[in-house]
C-alpha cells in the first residue's frame, strides 16, 4: 500500500515539471573548489535544512564544510552556510558505517571518489569507499536520507560534537523515543553565539541496538554532553530511509514537524517535489540554451541566489533567540536568518525585488524583528546572533530599496524608525562619524570604508525620509551622505584615512592591504574602496576635476599592478584584474561607473573580460566567496546587460549582455523579453538600445519603467 501510494503521489506531481527542465543546467559542484565556499548538498529554495556532506577537514576553504579538493566524508549535517568567509553551523551530523571499529573516535573520515558523487538541485548522492550508497534530499524543514548498505547490517552514528573551524559544541542531547525514533539537540558557539538546533529523526527500519559514546551522563535511553554521539544498528534490509526534522525551539516541535511532513512519504516523491520547487524558481528567468556552458553558469548562479537567507522559524512561526527567548513571528509566513548584508545589498537584494516579490516582506519583517528584539537592525544575523561582521549598516539600503519601489507587507514607519536608529547607534564608529563628519582612523579601524558606506546608507535614509515627508531628516541625511568628500585626497586621487585632527595617515601606499580590525580599508586596498560613491557619481567626478579625469582613474584601476603590499594582506582580495578585485564585493559596481560617466563602451570591454576570466564552469568556477549569492547575483544582472550600480537608486545601469535572448517574469504578471542583435559599428559594446520599439539612451532603465514590461533590444557591435 505504501509503495502504491508513493506511485500515485509521483504521478500526481510529475506533470508539474515542464518539458524543458532548467534544473539540468545547474551544477551544485561549481565553485566548491577554489575560494567559492559553497556546498553541493540537498536543499529547497531558502529552506531551513541544507543537508550536505562535510569532509571533516579544517581551514578557510572549508567554510561550507566541503571542498572539492578533499576525498573524505565525516558525515552529512543538516545546516550549512553558502559562500561565506567564516565556518559555522554543520549541525546534526549523521554518518553511515559498515563496522564499528572506529565508532568511538572523535572524527571518522571515510574516503570516497568524486566519480561516485552526483548532485542536482534538491539531491545529492555519493558511494563511500565503505560500500554505502548515500542519497540525500530535502523539504523545507526536513532532511531525507536513503542509505543502501552492502549487506543487511548497517550502522548510523549521530554526532552532536561535530564542528568545523570557529564552531564548538557546548551541549548535546540524544534520546531514543521508540524503536523508530530518536530526538536530540546541539548547542554551539562560534561565529553564532548561543546557537541551538533541535531535531527528531525517524527510521524506516526498527533500531536493533543503540549505544551512547563520549557522553557526560546517560541513562539507557538518553545521553547528554557536548561531544555526545549515538551509534544505531539496523539489520532488516539493505535500504534504510531516514527523516530528520529541525526546529529552532525544542525536540517536541521537531517531532511535530516529522508528523506534519508525513513520515511515510517516499524518498523519490520528496526528491521530485524538491526539483519542482527549484524548477519554479529557475523558470522565472528563461534564456537561450544553445550554449550549454553559459546556461550552466547562468542557472547555477540563479540557483545560488536562492540559498540564502534561510528560514529560521518553525512551521507555526515559533523561534528561539540566541539568549533563550521563545518568540513567534507574526508579521508574515516565515522568519529568516543569514542575510550577509555587506554583500547582498549590492545586487542580491535588488534582484529579489524582481524574482522574490512575495518573499521580500517576510525578509524585511525578519530584519524588523531584530530591531524589535535588540533596538537595532542587524548587520549580519546568524541564528538570531548579531555577528556585527563587516562595515556599514546595510539593512538600511535593503529596506529602503523596497520602500522606494512601493513593495508592501511591512510597516514603513517602523522601518524608518529602525533605519534612523542604526544611523545613531552608539557603536561601530558611528558616534565619531557623527562628531567629525567622517570616521577618524585614530578613533576606529576601517575608517575609510566605514565613512564611505555610512555616507551611502545615509543617502538611502534620506530618500525614504523624502518619500515619507520628513523634510528635516531629508536635509540632515543628505548632508551626511556627502561625508565621503572629506576623505578625498586630490593629490593622489584616492579616498584616504584621516586622523581626528584632520591630517592624512602617512605614509600612504594604495597597494597596502591590512587584514585586521586596525586596517584603513576592510578586505582591500585604496584602489578597491575609493570608488564607493554609487549615489553621487557626478559629484565624485567633480572632486577629480571632471568626468574625463575620473574615467582616467578607472582606467588606471585595471592596469595597476596586481599585487598587494603589507605583512598581513587580506585573503579575500581575489579575482584581480589590475587592482579591480572581482572576487570581493567592493569592486562589483565599479565597471558600471563607466556607463554612468558616459563611456559605456569601456564598461562593455571590462565586463566581457570579467565574465570570461572570473566565471567558469567546474569546481574552480568562482574566483572568490559567493557570499550568500552576491557573486552569483552580479553574474545574473550582468548577463542580462544591466546592473543596480546604485543598489537603492531604482535604476539599472547598462553594461553588455551576455545572453542571446532572455525573458524575465515580473512581479506584476508582466514580462520583459531581452533581444541581442549584432550590427556593424565603429565603437564597441552596446551601440543602441530600443525599449518597446523606441530608442533610449545607452545609460540606464528605471525599475518603474521595467515593470511596465515589453521588449528590450540591444544592438551590439560585431
Amino acid at each position: 500500500m505504501r509503495r502504491f501510494a508513493g506511485m500515485i503521489l509521483l504521478l500526481g506531481i510529475c506533470h508539474l515539471l515542464p518539458a524543458q527542465r532548467l534544473t539540468r543546467y545547474v551544477d551544485p559542484f561549481l565553485g566548491t573548489g577554489g575560494h567559492g565556499h559553497v556546498y553541493p548538498g540537498a536543499t529547497v529554495p531558502f529552506g531551513m535544512v541544507q543537508l550536505s556532506p562535510d569532509n571533516g577537514q579544517e581551514g578557510w576553504d572549508w567554510c561550507s564544510g566541503y571542498h572539492y579538493s578533499s576525498n573524505t566524508i565525516a558525515g552529512f549535517s543538516h545546516t550549512h552556510l553558502s559562500g561565506t568567509g567564516i565556518g559555522d553551523w554543520c549541525d546534526i551530523s549523521v554518518l553511515p558505517l559498515t563496522d564499528t571499529s572506529e565508532a568511538s573516535k572523535p572524527r571518522i573520515l571515510i574516503p570516497f571518489d568524486h566519480t561516485n558523487e552526483k548532485a542536482s538541485p534538491g539531491y545529492y548522492s555519493v558511494k563511500l569507499n565503505n560500500g554505502v550508497a548515500c542519497e540525500l534530499t530535502a523539504d523545507t524543514r526536513t532532511g531525507h536520507h536513503r542509505y543502501t548498505f552492502p549487506n543487511k547490517e548497517g550502522w548510523l552514528r549521530f554526532d552532536m560534537g561535530f564542528a568545523i573551524n570557529w564552531d564548538k559544541s557546548t551541549a548535546g542531547m540524544l534520546q531514543r523515543i521508540d524503536e523508530h525514533t530518536i530526538v536530540g539537540y546541539r548547542y554551539s558557539t562560534g561565529w553564532a553565539k548561543g546557537q541551538k538546533v533541535y531535531f527528531a529523526a525517524r527510521f524506516s527500519q526498527p533500531i536493533a541496538f543503540h549505544k551512547f559514546i563520549n557522553d557526560s551522563i546517560h541513562t539507557d535511553q538518553q545521553a547528554f554532553g557536548p561531544q555526545t554521539k549515538m551509534l544505531l544498528q539496523f539489520n532488516q534490509g539493505t535500504t534504510l530511509n531516514v527523516q530528520v526534522s529541525l526546529s529552532s525551539v525544542s525536540p517536541e516541535k521537531a517531532l511535530q514537524e516529522i508528523h506534519a511532513t508525513d513520515r511515510l512519504k517516499e524518498f523519490k516523491a520528496v526528491r521530485l517535489a524538491a526539483e519542482i520547487k527549484w524548477e519554479q524558481e529557475l523558470q522565472k528567468i528563461k534564456i537561450d540554451l544553445k550554449d550549454k556552458a553559459f546556461a550552466t553558469r547562468f542557472y547555477t548562479a540563479l540557483y545560488r541566489t536562492c540559498l540564502a537567507p534561510v528560514i529560521h522559524s518553525d512551521r507555526d512561526g515559533a523561534y528561539q533567540t540566541w539568549n533563550n527567548k521563545n518568540k513567534t513571528f507574526t508579521n508574515g509566513s516565515n522568519k529568516y536568518t543569514i542575510f550577509s548584508q555587506w554583500d547582498v545589498f549590492r545586487a542580491g537584494a535588488p534582484l529579489f525585488t524582481l524574482t522574490q516579490p512575495e518573499r521580500v516582506p517576510d525578509l524585511i519583517n525578519s530584519l524588523l524583528a531584530r530591531y524589535e528584539d535588540d533596538g537595532l537592525l542587524p548587520v549580519w544575523d546568524i541564528s538570531t546572533w548579531e555577528a556585527n561582521t563587516m562595515t556599514g549598516y546595510h539593512s538600511v539600503p535593503i529596506i529602503a530599496d523596497a520602500i522606494l519601489k512601493d513593495i508592501k507587507g511591512f510597516d514603513y514607519d517602523k522601518a524608518y524608525q529602525a533605519m534612523r536608529a542604526s544611523a545613531f547607534q552608539k557603536q561601530r564608529g558611528t558616534p565619531a562619524y557623527i562628531e567629525y563628519g567622517y570616521v577618524p582612523q585614530d578613533k576606529h579601524g576601517w575608517s575609510v570604508t566605514m565613512t564611505l558606506e555610512y555616507a551611502f546608507d545615509d543617502w538611502c535614509i534620506a530618500q525614504v525620509a523624502q518619500k515619507l515627508g520628513k523634510t528635516e531628516d531629508y536635509s540632515l541625511f543628505m548632508k551626511r551622505a556627502g561625508s565621503y568628500a572629506k576623505l578625498f585626497d586630490a593629490k593622489t586621487g584616492f579616498m584616504r584615512a584621516r586622523k581626528s585632527d584632520g591630517s592624512f595617515i602617512e605614509p600612504f601606499d594604495p597597494l597596502l592591504s591590512e587584514h585586521g580590525f586596525d586596517g584603513q580599508y576592510i578586505e582591500g586596498t585604496a584602489w578597491q574602496h575609493s570608488f564607493f560613491v554609487p549615489h553621487a557619481v557626478d559629484s565624485l567626478a567633480a572632486l577629480y576635476g571632471g568626468k574625463e579625469k575620473l574615467v582616467a582613474k578607472l582606467d588606471e584601476l585595471f592596469t595597476a599592478p596586481s599585487e598587494l603590499h603589507g605583512d598581513n594582506v587580506s585573503i579575500d582580495v581575489t579575482g584581480l584584474i589590475g587592482q579591480y578585485a572581482h572576487g570581493n564585493e567592493p569592486s562589483h559596481h565599479i565597471i558600471y561607473m563607466y556607463t554612468a560617466l558616459g563611456q559605456p563602451e569601456k564598461a562593455a570591454k571590462w565586463l566581457r573580460v570579467v565574465a570570461d576570466s572570473i566565471y567558469k564552469n567546474g569546481p574552480d568556477g568562482l574566483s572568490g566567496n559567493d557570499d550568500c549569492g552576491q557573486m552569483s547575483a552580479w553574474y545574473l544582472w550582468s548577463s542580462l546587460g544591466m546592473y543596480p550600480m546604485n543598489p537603492t537608486g531604482g535604476e539599472y545601469m547598462f553594461g553588455f549582455p551576455l545572453i542571446k535572448k532572455a525573458k524575465i517574469h515580473l512581479p506584476n504578471g508582466r514580462s520583459v523579453q531581452f533581444q541581442v542583435k549584432k550590427i556593424n559599428a565603429a565603437q564597441g559594446g552596446i551601440v543602441r538600445i530600443d525599449w518597446n520599439g523606441k530608442q533610449i539612451p545607452v545609460r540606464s532603465i528605471t525599475h518603474t519603467e521595467l515593470l511596465k514590461g515589453g521588449i528590450l533590444t540591444y544592438y551590439v557591435a560585431k
